[in-house]
């Protein structure tokens, strides 16, 4: 079992961010460990809701393969780094929504995987500068917590090379969207 403390500086960085963040444990079901205030704004949720829950539960019932499927993928093989992808998933209200969501690994210095890091956006109506904007804002915090989470003894993992390419997001996320419309899942 890994030590789920969470270092103060990190739980501070976290609320302050302009962006919606939540940090899992890697352990078990990678159970929620915190989430911050756009999150739960972006979802509906709060912590009381979510906390100690694998972040599953914000995609319901969609059968969304493909993106499970990377999710998966990347929580089971340790080397990997990070992964983005567009994923179905609903708001307490039930809204869907299509969340482009980036996860990648917090390591302590033995290179033991000591979190789960993941930002979230929805792309559901976004336009391409929104997103360029999101990803320039998600730039910014991986290069803020790099040395924040250093003082803890914690290595940011992964690189900013996939959060490129928002027109393709965009467009998968219109085709996640067009196949939700013709589902029976609204």
């Amino acid at each position: 079992m890994h030590d789920v403390t969470i270092p103060a500086e990190l739980g501070t960085f976290f609320e302050n961010s302009p962006i919606a963040l939540a940090l899992a444990s890697p352990d078990g079901d990678t159970p929620l460990r915190l989430i911050n205030r756009r999150f739960q704004e972006l979802t509906g949720y709060g912590g009381q809701d979510l906390i100690g829950r694998n972040c599953r539960v914000l995609q319901g019932n969609a059968d969304d393969r493909e993106a499970r499927a990377k999710l998966r993928a990347f929580l089971a093989n340790d080397a990997a780094a990070n992964v983005r992808t567009p994923i179905l998933n609903f708001k307490k209200d039930g809204t869907a929504f299509v969340n482009l969501l980036y996860m990648s690994r917090l390591r302590a210095l033995s290179g033991e995987t000591r979190f789960i890091f993941a930002s979230q956006f929805d792309v559901s109506g976004a336009h391409p500068e929104r997103l360029q904007a999101y990803d320039q804002e998600l730039g910014k915090t991986l290069t803020r917590l790099s040395p924040l989470a250093a003082e803890s003894g914690i290595i940011v993992e992964g690189t900013l090379t996939t959060v490129a390419n928002s027109a393709h997001a965009i467009a998968q996320a219109k085709l996640i969207l067009a196949n939700l419309d013709d589902s029976s899942l609204l």
